[in-house]
């Protein structure tokens, strides 16, 4: 009887084995899949922060290259503005100049009158005294005083073609200036649309090699944003462009705004005065003084100034909010001279003007004048057909949305990349080829069991905003004319999130895009 019960004991002990080795086989086996689901999880996660992190550098990257075009056409339409203010500075040298022989002309008409007051005197004297030789003098002063305006215009039109060659040059200038902005601005479209000019390839070797290259409608969409920043470009969904006309008028009122003194405003000290304006010659003022050879004169009220304009009558007024589109370049010189000599007095204005137009240009007086004065104008095409000439410059397209960020471009990335490495030499946490698991779970079936994603995504956006340096830097509106383009990473709107994810095809991305508390 003992012995069967001992038996019965031992074989109860052998089946109690044999359950704890299939219970810790299926626990090991749990454990493995448990190590393995841990390792790829740190790869997806690892290959998730390289992406995302290689979305915002081609993010910012990008951005940044926008700043630098926008700081570019900024400093260049100073540039620009700066020929304009040249221009005018030529046409105020050449108004002056052309003064001397106007101040002769009118010194001349003094003595004909002085002359013929000296006659009447003569025949009241019965042409026995002193005033019949003074009247004989008065008429070869005034002859000597033509003959020097005629000499001082002789010199003028000497060097008019210097000038007009001068200005041809700064008109050429203006021209190739806008040729660098265009082919910066064309180069910098096609750098944000693909994602891979100008060094932007490289990012992918030090964040995320194996990640896609800038989705190509996504790289649309920064294209289309760098081109609503610049007034006059082809531009979607922002405001529309405004006439040449009306970019005309911003580049002439700041060429206008940024003259020196000199050509601005330029006049004799205080009102009557024996000084001659001191900008011209002092061998002209001892002429002035040496052809009467005594006497008396004084100038009077002598003032300048040189301008960009629509037409000569805004020569004297102030800058303007509308209506200056800058088709000519003007300036102009007057005052009054007055002579007393012997018994004679008399007084006579004179001015000078120079203008350049698309006409050609004039000259008063007009014997100081030869060859032509061309200047075609600021702005006079379209932007987008200003590639060879035109005087065109670059000027920022603000926007009043603010959910457009008042016209500052965006810059959008959205990349994606495998994460199955697909290699178990390598990545022996996916077990096979497939990276997945099939099990089998009694009568519930069969079941499949994904250890490796296959691909994951990463979109980034950045800004290009304008700043001034200085505590009130902000209440500064943003422009083309001032280098303080800066570049930064910023947060998605619920908007900008399911424009980005339907360019690049991501439907279900999009639509929960706009579920209320999904974080973007």
């Amino acid at each position: 009887m003992h012995v069967p019960v001992l038996l019965l004991s031992r074989t109860r002990r052998r089946i109690q084995r044999g359950q704890a080795i299939v219970l810790g086989s299926l626990s090991f086996l749990v454990l493995a899949l448990m190590v393995t689901l841990s390792f790829n999880l740190s790869h997806a996660l690892r290959q998730k922060m390289s992406l995302q992190q290689h979305s915002d550098t081609l993010s910012f990257s990008m951005a940044v290259l926008e700043a630098r075009a926008l700081n570019y056409y900024a400093v260049s339409n100073r540039a620009i503005a700066t020929s304009y203010v040249a221009m005018n500075s030529l046409h105020a040298y050449m108004s002056a100049a052309s003064l001397t022989g106007q101040i002769m002309r009118a010194s001349s008409k003094n003595f004909t009158i002085i002359a013929v007051q000296e006659m009447l005197l003569c025949i009241a004297c019965e042409f026995m005294c002193d005033h019949c030789e003074h009247a004989a003098e008065a008429f070869q002063i005034s002859s000597d005083f033509s003959d020097a305006g005629d000499d001082y215009d002789d010199k003028v039109s000497n060097f008019e073609s210097n000038f007009n060659t001068a200005m041809e040059g700064l008109d050429l200038m203006v021209d190739n200036i806008h040729k660098a902005q265009s082919s910066v601005h064309e180069q910098t479209v096609k750098a944000v649309k693909d994602g891979t000019s100008h060094g932007l390839g490289q990012l992918k070797d030090y964040t995320a090699p194996n990640a896609s290259e800038l989705n190509s409608s996504v790289g649309s969409i920064n294209a289309n944003e760098f081109n609503c920043a610049v007034d006059g470009m082809e531009c979607q969904g922002s405001e529309a462009n405004t006439a040449p006309e009306a970019r005309a008028r911003v580049m002439t009122e700041i060429a206008n705004a940024t003259r020196s003194g000199w050509p601005a405003t330029r006049k004799s000290p205080g009102g009557m005065s024996m000084n001659m304006p001191k900008y011209l010659n002092s061998q002209f003022f001892q002429e002035l003084e040496d052809i009467p050879g005594e006497g008396t004169k004084l100038i009077s009220g002598t003032k300048g100034t040189a301008k960009t304009v629509k037409d000569k009558g805004q020569l004297t007024q102030g800058g303007q909010s509308g209506g200056n589109d800058g088709t000519m370049i003007a300036a102009q010189d007057e005052g009054r001279i007055f002579h007393q000599w012997k018994d004679g007095l008399m007084t006579n204005s004179f001015k000078s003007e120079v203008w350049s137009d698309d006409g050609g240009g004039g000259h008063e007086n007009d014997g100081a004048h030869s060859g032509q004065h061309r200047f075609e104008g600021v702005n006079v095409r379209a932007l987008t057909g200003c590639a060879g000439s035109g005087n065109c410059f670059m000027k920022f397209r603000a926007n009043p949305d603010p959910d457009r960020d008042w016209g500052q471009p965006r810059v959008y990335s959205y990349v994606s990349m495998p994460f199955r490495v697909g290699d178990t030499k390598r990545a022996p946490w996916e077990l096979n080829s497939s990276a997945q698991v099939k099990l089998t779970h009694g009568q519930q079936g069969d079941g499949t069991l994904t250890v490796a994603a296959t691909e994951g995504m990463a979109m980034s956006k950045s800004l290009v905003y304008y700043h001034r340096f200085g505590e009130d830097g902000w209440k500064e509106a943003p422009n083309l004319f001032a280098p303080y383009w800066r570049a930064k990473l910023h947060p998605f709107t619920q908007g900008d999130a399911q424009e980005v994810l339907d360019a690049a095809g991501n439907s279900e991305a999009a639509q929960m895009s706009q579920v209320e508390g999904v974080a973007l």
